[in-house]
Order: C-alpha cells, then structure tokens, then sequence
C-alpha cells in the first residue's frame, strides 16, 4: 500500500482540486478530498494568459510561482483534513494549470505552470510534474492522460465501457470488455468551458448553475448547425483541445458568421446542446456497440446535461461513476496521484493509442522531498 497525492486546477480557474489515493498492484482507493479555491486575482491573472492576452515576463514567472504556493496549500489543507502526516505520502502528482496547450503545432509544446520546486519545497513531499511533454516528445498529443486511469479502474470484462469527463474540455474514453484490445480515447471538443464564458461575458456568474438559464431559452438549430462545422469535430484520433480554441471569440466568429441576433439565453441553450451533440456523435461513431457510458467531471452536476444525454444516448445506460462507487468530482485528481505512483515505479504513463505517441512512456519529472 502506498498513499500518493493529485493535484489539477481545470480551465474554469476556479479552484485547486486534491485527492489522496491508495495505489497498489491489485487496489486504487480514493481516501481523501480537498478542494481549494484559488483567489480571484490569481484566477484572473491565469486567464488573461489563458485567453493570450499580454504579460511580462516577471509577471507570468511569479504567477508560476503563485500556483505552486496554492497547489502546496491545497496539499497542506488535504493532509490536515485526512488527518495524515506528510511522511505517510510517497508522492505528489501535480498537473499544475494549463495556460497553452498546442500539440499539432510546428513545434509542439504544452505549458503547465505551478512550480513543482515550490510543492516539493513546501511540502516535504516528492513531486512528479510537467507530465505532459514526454508524451509530445514521443509523436503524441499530450493528452488526454485520463483514459489510462479509467482504463485502471474502470474496464470491466462483462461488456464495452464508456467514460466521459465532462470538465471545461470533454474526454471520451473506450474500455473495451476484451482485454486484448488496448483502451483508446480523445478529447470530443467543448465540455463545460463555453457555456461558463459566455455566462461570465453575459451574467457575470462563474457558471449556469444546474443549467437553469440554459433550460430558459431555446437551441438555435442554425447556430447549432454552425457550430458543428468546426474542423475540429471532423478530425479523426489521436486529437486533443482545450481553451486556445474553444473560447469566446470562437463563438463570436460563428454568431458573426450567423448573421442574425440571438437572444443570450437561447445561445446558452446552443452551447448545452453542442456539448451534448459532440459527446453523443462521438460514442456513436467510435463506441457503436457499448452499453454503458459512466459521466465524471464537473458536468456531471448539471441536471440539464445529464437529462439530455441520457435520452440522446437511449438505449445506452448513462450513470454518473458514482454508480460503481467512484466519486465523479475527484477522478481527475486521482488520475494524477495514480500517474506519479506510475513515474515512481518507472512505469509509463501514457497510452500510445490514445495519444497517438510512438511508444510508451514514463511520464513527468521527479523533484525529491525534504
């Protein structure tokens, strides 16, 4: 038995999430929770640069250094509410927060900031980061890393599973019941992450709480229509995304294009609808003969989402992973804790069939604890 820590801030910059799991050769075990909220300033700061907007030098390196302090107080938080001392952790596997992410680029790259320097420093704790680029080393696309998480604790032999992470970015994941066959996976496209920012640019709200201004209005089925010419959809796996497309200007240039005016709450309405047509098409076309879609992710919380994929996916069953007694809120943090138990046993952490890599990899550095 060995207890190792997650940390992950998600695109919404809203909070720092932490999870302690037990990871052994025949167990993973969730054992504790934190969630830390992350202040506004520094919320803003790291979606200004998010949204690729200006910032000197100085600022960006000290707001990576600001990030590291935060996921080392979040860790402090976690182990106090646990009740276990820092000695008991073996390590910490920290995501850090994306600021950009561009895998198909001429020279791909991907930054995640939040000093592993400073968690190590802080906590005394051994801290594998920067968890991504190895995979893009390696021909893939850094992401999504998830799937080789679920693929641990969530493939069954009784039949084809689905999982989708439904967080600012939406994930899918294939298990198939054969062993033999490898899991695969991809980003479908916008999860949450649209309809936040454009309730943020309209209601100044950090989310549509429940959906409920979502449910008042009304989907445009041309604006829909429009928005699923997105080049991005058509693309075949290996594929990944994040907010460096899917952000406000990409749904002012599809309104531009519309050509006429639509009322806030109907495009709120169209943007719940893409999130669910984008996820639902992707499970047809790539999981035709699943029976079970298991949800985690923050979506998992919108009754309007989960209504309307439950009857998009009919007959396929939809349950939040809740259902199999992992908590939906914490699956990404666990996925982390549970890739640094991997980096520290010098086992890789990637699935080259889902990011498209040429092998598989160990993922992330190790700085050591005090």
């Amino acid at each position: 038995m060995a207890l190792h820590i997650g940390l992950i801030s998600g695109t919404s910059t809203d909070a720092v999430d932490a999870a302690i799991v037990e990871v052994s050769p025949d167990r993973i075990e969730l054992i504790a929770w934190h969630s830390e909220p992350i202040p506004k300033d520094i919320s803003l700061a790291l979606r200004s640069v998010i949204d690729n907007q200006l910032m000197d030098r100085s600022s960006f390196w000290q707001l990576d250094i600001r990030v590291g302090e935060l996921f080392a107080q979040a860790t402090r938080a976690l182990l106090e509410h646990a009740r276990i001392e820092a000695s008991q952790v073996r390590a910490i596997g920290s995501h850090g927060q994306t600021v950009f992410h561009a895998p198909d680029a001429e020279f791909p790259c991907t930054v995640q900031i939040g000093d592993p320097n400073v968690i190590a420093e802080r906590t005394g704790i051994t801290t594998v980061a920067d968890l991504r680029r190895r995979d893009l080393a390696a021909g893939g696309q850094g992401a999504p890393l998830a799937p080789a998480f679920h693929d641990a604790v969530f493939r069954t032999q009784n039949h084809d599973r689905v999982v989708i992470n439904i967080g600012g970015i939406g994930n899918l994941t294939l298990l198939p019941a054969d062993a033999s066959l490898p899991a695969t996976g991809f980003d479908t496209g916008p999860g949450n992450t649209l309809m936040d920012v454009w309730a943020g640019r309209v209601r100044d709200v950090a989310m549509d709480v429940d959906g409920q201004w979502a449910r008042s209005g009304q989907c445009h089925q041309r604006l829909l229509d429009l928005f699923k010419t997105e080049p991005y959809f058509a693309l075949a796996p290996p594929k990944s995304t994040g907010r460096e497309l899917f952000n406000l200007p990409w749904i002012d240039g599809y309104l531009s294009r519309l050509g006429e005016d639509v009322a806030a709450e109907d495009v709120q309405r169209t943007l719940s609808e893409l999130t669910v047509d984008t996820i639902t098409e992707a499970v047809r076309k790539h999981a035709p003969e699943t029976r079970e879609v298991l949800i985690c992710g923050g979506g998992v919380h919108n009754p309007l989402t989960m209504e309307r994929l439950t009857q998009a996916l009919r007959p396929i069953d939809v349950h939040s992973t809740m259902s199999i007694g992992f908590d939906p809120d914490w699956v990404e943090a666990a996925a982390f804790a549970w890739l640094a138990a991997r980096a520290m046993d010098a086992m890789p952490g990637n699935l080259p069939a889902v990011t498209g890599a040429t092998h598989p990899v160990i993922l992330g550095g190790i700085y050591a604890g005090g």
